[in-house]
């Protein structure tokens, strides 16, 4: 992996962050605050940058497991952060009672509705504060799609967004992120039991060295093939997630 200096990346990422926000002519920074490591390091970062009053923490329970909000309340007193708990589930359910019964519940579809209801949760309180909504998402988990498509992919500024999940670590622990979260086993929380590598099937320490590797165009033969050709075709299908919507252009003839 890339050998970084630390101390001067989190100084670098928590000045572009400062340097966005006065761009956009806004006021601070809210984040969804998982009770996971990148949504407190993403926090943590904000905090460098901004101060501790212009950072907005929100938990976003709907249906969730409860250690997660108290994880969630662990990172937001610790970093001394306003810190709002915005109840989604029954929001959730309700949402789901709209839908004629004959309409396929599809388990994904289902669990995909929680982190897009939070995103519309987080663009309100954003809006209504002057603030912009930061992103939690790591490189690791962009270049594979493992994100929600408009749900916790739709932000303004994702600060940790180059960093693969194994230097997320190195920073967190860097920021003095209370250790029970950066060890904590990483989860999207979308159902109960959920983790993020059961859910992809590779650790995320093999997932770093795969990117790395293909990324930078090292050798992969010592690598587990199978999982080289399970990454290379998560991020072959995730590419739509990553780019804007395709637009038709209309072409006019000459003459």
């Amino acid at each position: 992996m890339r050998k970084l200096n630390y101390v001067k990346l989190i100084d670098d990422i928590a000045n572009w962050i400062r340097g966005y926000v006065l761009s956009a002519n806004c006021q601070g920074i809210v984040v969804g605050i998982s009770g996971g490591i990148d949504s407190a390091v993403t926090s943590a970062l904000s905090v460098k940058a901004l101060g501790n009053k212009k950072v907005l923490g929100v938990g976003l329970p709907c249906e969730s497991n409860p250690q997660d909000l108290e994880d969630s309340k662990l990172v937001a007193n610790h970093l001394k952060i306003p810190y709002h708990v915005i109840d989604l589930t029954q929001t959730y359910q309700k949402f789901l009672e709209s839908f004629p019964d004959e309409i396929k519940k599809e388990p994904m579809a289902l669990a995909n509705i929680k982190p897009r209801l939070r995103m519309t949760t987080l663009y309100y309180l954003a809006q209504s504060l002057g603030y912009l909504v930061g992103g939690t998402g790591n490189k690791t988990e962009l270049l594979i799609g493992y994100f929600t498509k408009y749900g916790d992919g739709g932000v303004d500024i994702e600060p940790i967004g180059d960093l693969y999940k194994c230097e997320v670590r190195e920073v967190a622990r860097i920021l003095n992120i209370p250790e029970k979260i950066i060890t904590k086993p990483p989860s999207a929380g979308l159902w109960k039991g959920q983790t993020d590598e059961g859910e992809i099937g590779i650790t995320y320490d093999e997932l770093d060295e795969i990117l790395y590797k293909i990324e930078h165009g090292f050798d992969l033969d010592d690598l587990n093939q199978a999982n080289v050709e399970k990454v290379k075709l998560l991020m072959k299908n995730s590419q739509h997630k990553r780019n804007l919507p395709p637009t038709f252009k209309i072409k006019i003839e000459s003459g």
